[in-house]
């Protein structure tokens, strides 16, 4: 198996998973977590230095999932890797589970921040990379943001802040999938020309597939060789990616499966 179809097979199981439990749950967000299932994949399985038996081990890369709504896609990359175990997926968004709607980091191991109100994520990943700076340390802080998300003001605030202090070991990941909870995004408040807004606050840019494994990898290696800046990487991709009847489909922002479609959806996804 090459290392492309390795993780192919694991942003597929991630997916299996979100649709299984956002199913059991009655209630989540699916779009957003099914189209930043590959981007998370790489992150997770080849990308980032983890150690599931030590989720506080100092040296090691951190990912802040700054639109927190996703959290499903967060919380299958975590249990397919060792966090916790598989099982507790169909507890979501249940009584007294710790996988609540939003990631939550005092309850779930392997969340580096707490996120849902729309964003801050990027703020706090700053403050990471900041940090790893002034230690010296060789790990490197990733954060993936909604492109509804980036309507934000305080988004702005912290991507001047990001320049400004040469964070260079701060990727963030752009999910450019098109749509946000009340339609197209360029209906609701376009973001675009976002490339080069981007490169106007100080930032290498790198535009991508982001269902393209190759182009995800390379881009990842490309912001390793940035000096001097962060690194936004934007990723064109499709909400509700894998499950035909979700993709590019607004209503399916926020929307569980119902059980007959859940079978439809696994079948497809594998």
């Amino acid at each position: 198996m090459s290392n492309y179809e390795f993780l192919q097979k694991k942003a597929q199981t991630l997916r299996k998973y979100i649709v299984e439990m956002i199913t059991e749950a009655g209630s989540g967000h699916p779009g957003g977590s099914l189209s930043a299932a590959d981007i998370v994949s790489v992150l997770y399985f080849k990308e980032m230095r983890l150690d599931p038996q030590q989720p506080k081990w100092p040296d090691r890369d951190r990912f802040v999932l700054s639109k927190g709504h996703a959290a499903p896609v967060l919380y299958a990359a975590l249990a397919e890797k060792g966090f916790f175990p598989v099982e507790q997926l169909k507890t979501l968004r249940k009584l007294k589970s710790p996988l609540q709607g939003h990631p939550d980091l005092k309850h779930v191991p392997g969340v580096e921040m707490s996120t849902g109100s729309l964003g801050q994520g990027l703020s706090a990943a700053n403050g990471m990379a900041l940090a790893g700076k002034l230690d010296k340390g060789s790990w490197r802080v990733h954060v993936l943001l909604g492109d509804g998300e980036i309507q934000e003001g305080q988004i702005w605030e912290a991507a001047m802040a990001a320049a400004h202090y040469k964070l260079d070991n701060l990727v963030a990941f752009l999910d450019h999938n098109g749509l946000q909870i009340d339609g197209p995004v360029t209906n609701i408040m376009s973001v675009e020309p976002v490339a080069d807004k981007w490169r106007a606050f100080g930032w290498h840019v790198i535009n991508i597939d982001g269902h393209n494994y190759q182009q995800i990898i390379a881009a990842l290696d490309e912001a390793k060789g940035v000096k001097g800046k962060p690194t936004m990487i934007i990723a064109k991709t499709i909400k509700g990616k894998g499950v035909s009847f979700m993709e590019n489909q607004v209503g399916w922002h926020g929307n569980a499966p119902k059980p007959e479609e859940l079978d439809q959806a696994l079948s497809e996804l594998e």
